[in-house]
This record gives C-alpha cells, sequence and structure tokens, in this order.
C-alpha cells in the first residue's frame, strides 16, 4: 500500500483510542503500583461457577449454543429479571447472551440507529458510549451532568437537546465513573420525555446488582417503559466474571430478532462453557454477590470519607465501585493529577475528561481492591496533595 489512497474508514480513522488504556500502560512497567483504575472486581469468580464450566468441558460440551444463547440460560435470566426487578421477558423471543455488555450495546445501536439519526450520551459516560454510537452511523449528542446535582441528569437538560432527529438515550445507573443511581422517581421523569417524544432508552443496568442505598428500580419496570427500553446488563461486575465476556441484552421482540440477526453474522454465539458457568452463577451465586457487595459498601464508606477528609471532595455513589473526586483544590487537569500521582506516589487513578467534558477536574477511583491497600493508596494521596495542594 505505497499510494496515496487510503484504505480505513474515515469513522475509524476520526476515533480516539480508549484515554483509559494509556494509564494502564504507563503503569504496566511500575513496581509497586497500586491501581485504582481498573474497572473489574478484584475478587475471582466462585468456585461453583468455576467448576460448572470445567465440568461442562469436561463433559464435551464445546459446540456452538443457539445463536441467542443456551435456552436454559435464557430461562434463567427470565426468572432472575422477573424475580430481581419485577420485569417479564420471554426467553424465546426477547433474551439474547453476547459477549459481554459491551456487545449488547454495540447491536443494540446497530439495530435502531440509520444514517444521522441522534443518540443522547449523558456525560459523564462510559467510554464507548460515543465511539459505539458514531460506529453504528449515529450521531451522540453529549450532555453534561454537573457534581452539583450529584451528577443526575435533570429533564430539562434532556428536553433541550431533542430534535426531530433523536432516536434513543444511553442511560447507565449506577454510573460509570461516578456510581450515581437515580432513583425511582428520577427515572420515571426521564420515562414521561420518552414516552412525550417517543423515544427509546438504552438502559445499562450492568452494575444493578452493586446498588448500596435503597431498592434499585430497572428502567423497564417503570409502567408503559419495557416496550421503550433495549436492558443491557451481564455477569462481568455482580457476579465477578469479567474474564468470561458473558453478557445479554433484553429487548422488545421486534428489536430483540433484529439485534439476533447481527449477532447472528457478526459472533455466532457467546461461548459455551462461559454460558454454563453463568448458569450456575444464576442459580447459586447470590449469596456470593451479596458478600461482594457487603465488602464494596463497607470499602465505598471508608474510601469516600477519606477523600473528602483529605479535601478532594467527593459525592457518595450510590451504587457500583467508583469514587469520582473532584481534584480542581490542586490546580492541576485530570490528565496533570493522574499522571503526577502514578508518577510520584505510584497510585494508577483514571483522569476524569476521559469520560467526557463534564468529567474534567476529577478523576475515577475504583474502590475494588482490598481495604489494605486503600488504606495505603489514601496514605500516598495524602502524601501527594502536601506537596501539591494550592494554598
Amino acid at each position: 500500500m505505497n499510494g496515496t489512497k487510503s484504505y480505513l474508514s474515515k469513522t475509524v480513522e476520526e476515533l480516539k483510542p480508549s484515554g483509559i488504556r494509556r494509564f494502564f500502560d504507563l503503569a504496566a512497567g511500575m513496581e509497586g503500583v497500586i491501581s485504582l483504575g481498573v474497572g473489574e472486581p478484584d475478587f475471582i469468580t466462585p468456585w461453583s461457577v468455576r467448576e460448572a464450566a470445567i465440568l461442562s468441558l469436561e463433559q464435551g460440551y464445546t459446540s456452538y449454543t443457539a445463536n441467542a444463547g443456551l435456552l436454559e440460560l435464557r430461562e434463567e435470566i427470565a426468572g432472575y429479571m422477573e424475580k430481581s426487578f419485577g420485569v417479564s421477558y420471554s426467553p424465546r423471543s426477547e433474551i439474547t447472551v453476547t459477549v459481554g455488555a459491551s456487545q449488547a450495546l454495540d447491536i443494540a445501536l446497530r439495530a435502531i440507529l440509520d444514517p444521522g439519526d441522534e443518540v443522547i450520551v449523558i456525560e459523564p459516560s462510559f467510554v464507548s458510549y460515543v465511539p459505539l454510537v458514531s460506529l453504528a452511523g449515529g450521531m451522540p449528542v453529549q450532555v453534561q451532568t454537573l457534581k452539583e446535582n450529584g451528577f443526575k441528569i435533570l429533564p430539562e437538560q434532556l428536553e433541550n437537546v431533542i430534535t426531530d432527529r433523536t432516536k434513543a438515550i444511553i442511560l447507565c445507573s449506577p454510573n460509570n465513573p461516578t456510581g450515581t443511581m437515580l432513583s425511582g422517581s428520577e427515572l420515571e421523569a426521564v420515562a414521561q420525555i420518552a414516552e412525550r417524544y417517543d423515544l427509546l432508552v438504552l438502559s445499562d443496568e450492568i452494575y444493578a446488582e452493586l446498588a448500596y442505598d435503597g431498592e434499585y428500580t430497572s428502567f423497564a419496570a417503570i409502567s408503559g417503559m419495557k416496550k421503550r427500553t433495549i436492558l443491557i446488563s451481564g455477569f462481568s461486575k455482580g457476579f465477578a466474571m469479567t474474564g468470561w465476556r458473558l453478557g445479554f441484552v433484553c429487548a422488545p421482540e421486534a428489536i430483540s430478532q433484529a439485534m439476533l440477526k447481527i449477532h447472528q453474522y457478526a459472533m455466532m454465539c457467546a461461548p459455551t462453557m462461559a454460558q454454563f458457568a453463568a448458569l450456575e452463577a444464576l442459580k447459586t451465586g447470590r449469596s456470593d454477590v451479596e458478600d461482594m457487595k457487603k465488602s464494596y459498601r463497607r470499602r465505598r464508606n471508608y474510601f469516600v470519607q477519606s477523600l473528602n477528609e483529605l479535601g478532594l471532595t467527593c459525592h457518595v455513589p450510590g451504587g457500583a465501585f467508583y469514587a469520582f473526586p473532584s481534584i480542581k483544590s490542586t490546580g492541576l487537569s485530570s490528565e496533570e493529577f493522574a499522571e503526577k500521582l502514578l508518577l510520584e506516589e505510584k497510585v494508577a487513578v483514571v483522569p476524569g475528561n476521559i469520560f467526557g467534558e463534564s468529567g474534567e477536574g476529577h478523576v475515577r477511583c475504583s474502590y475494588a481492591t482490598s481495604m489494605e491497600l486503600l488504606q495505603e493508596a489514601i496514605k500516598r494521596i495524602s502524601h501527594f496533595l502536601k506537596r501539591n495542594q494550592k494554598a
């Protein structure tokens, strides 16, 4: 390819690499780093779940499954959604098992978007939302939330950006990176807007199991919203199964079958042994989830209180396992703070601006690590602030 012709898609050429990876790469070659950057549980997948995967291999279950996933797993997912969140789905026509929640989001966007359709992305947001909208031919419309509102979206903010090209809203509660969780009444306010303007809502509920304060409300469970909701979830966060790459998506039949067509051509099916593992997780893993959740809550309480005592003001996250403190008191940008903290004190955090413009002046810290390491991280951050805090 010595000519001047470019063989790359313009959309892909314009995509920026994940900003999270740069800080992981910086930390990778350093010894003694405490990582508060990785968005995954520090728990190992429960033994009963691992054993189920091993048993499936020993019994020779190594072939493809149905494109939508093992029917028994889809039936178990349907029962889990009904019992845990009060929303009913048909396992045969409204549930697809995917390669992680990320693939679920990808095929959902590709199934509903035509070129130029607009999708509202509420920031700070997970790093893949905007790129996946673009890759599906859509136009991401980013709406910034404010620390003063606990990073919660206000109804008027949504209404101000809706046009005749708006197709959907991406909603994530509890949120990555802020940990913000919307209450039932706050979700109902979004539902009213979706109804008024005839919009779909892609509800990323991957952190649903990790809600600490009050009862979790699934967006699809709100009256009249199941028909408008593409519910995305999986096993990575709540069940400590990140490396298994197993998610699922629930949606009204017409949308679900459209997603399944894309899934058939792009992926065929999710890994068989991972599906057997997920089946066991749903059948027997609830006590493990509760134990992990209790541990995360203790860590959250300690870590957020400690950050506030250090002068890095931080709201109390209602779910997930992230704190999103303000670092504006240092006078450093998010990237400057993260890089200096890593190089000077060997603590890895993620710059907030990676998650959108409204994340600038903050950093994302994952407290999915041991209490001992969190305590040591706070000591190191304290030392760092003594040298870098503005007078």
